[in-house]
């Protein structure tokens, strides 16, 4: 994707309306306006067109695919894809899942797939899926980053937000800017609830 004015990016992010008038007229109200204003409001459109395009073709949304062959097409077909593996009656991954709405909601650029393991035999195996939840980062089909459980994410083993994630999925790069601006989805793991969990989503097989 190529390097847009930064001022463009934060009206693009920052703007919760569907209306590209809206977002051009807070464009144009901005005091940092100069000779760059066309430009800049021509980027705009070409962005908002494309993050358009991109809904229609199921960016924006967190979906869960039930078929190996139909995820293993989207990841090839695509950029930027970031997959979650899990089971919908462990707890972890239900938190995991409400942290990839919130992003996939802003990541116009990524698709953010779904995968239950009980549909997926082949690729449990072949991509060795043994702990859940776990998230791979695909870019041009080939897996760039894994997460774990929740390791690696937050200050503690059992807790983290919507920005950490965002943050390690920037750091690999399978989405291009960082866009939450709360942690919506929150700590939501007591420490004892977590523990209490561990040994239920650790060891699936």
């Amino acid at each position: 994707m190529a390097n847009i004015d930064s001022h463009v990016a934060r009206v693009l992010d920052e703007g919760n309306s569907d209306d590209e008038d809206a977002l051009i007229a807070s464009l144009e109200d901005s005091p940092a306006l100069d000779a760059f204003r066309e430009q800049r409001i021509q980027q705009l459109h070409s962005e908002f067109t494309r993050a358009k395009s991109q809904k229609n073709q199921g960016f924006g949304n967190y979906t869960e695919i039930k078929e190996e062959k139909a995820l293993m097409d989207l990841t090839t077909e695509v950029k930027y894809a970031v997959v979650h593996f899990a089971k919908d009656d462990f707890a972890r991954c239900g938190v995991m899942d409400g942290h990839l709405e919130s992003l996939a909601q802003k990541h116009f650029d990524t698709r953010f797939l779904k995968m239950n393991v009980e549909n997926a035999p082949f690729l449990v195996t072949k991509l060795k899926v043994q702990v859940l939840p776990c998230v791979l980062a695909f870019v041009d089909g080939k897996s760039v980053d894994r997460i774990v459980g929740f390791e690696g994410l937050g200050y503690t083993p059992d807790t983290f937000t919507t920005k950490d994630l965002e943050a390690r999925l920037l750091s690999s790069g399978v989405i291009q800017r960082a866009k939450a601006t709360e942690d919506a989805g929150g700590v939501k793991w007591g420490v004892k609830k977590a523990r209490q969990e561990e040994e239920d989503d650790d060891d699936w097989d």
